[in-house]
């Protein structure tokens, strides 16, 4: 777990979590930018729930790391398929992961 390069946040108060659940790659990645984009635009950044997601694609992983780079994100309950992942390519250590939603809140 690292520190947010301090993107800029623009409204105050608590960021919104968002849960998305299932496979999510090139197809289904569409739903998910609107959901990122919604918090980010309307919050200044968010708490991605990922307990639910049982697959990402090269296409997602791409847009976490951009979400990650243009905004406050945190990630919480990142399922232990995708800590694996995150673990190959090194961005566990880029990426601020929580253990639960409520310690990425707490953050």
């Amino acid at each position: 777990m690292t520190s947010p390069t301090s993107p800029h946040r623009p409204g105050a108060g608590p960021l919104p979590v968002i849960a998305p659940q299932g496979e999510f790659d090139y197809g289904s990645r569409p739903s998910l930018v609107e959901q990122i984009d919604t918090a980010v635009n309307e919050h200044g950044g968010l708490i991605l729930d990922a307990g639910g997601i049982t697959f990402i694609d090269s296409t997602v992983l791409t847009l976490i790391l951009m979400t990650h780079q243009r905004t406050h994100l945190r990630i919480a309950n990142l399922p232990s398929r995708l800590t694996q992942v995150f673990g190959v390519y090194g961005i566990d250590h880029i990426l601020n992961i929580y253990p639960t939603v409520d310690a990425a809140q707490a953050a």
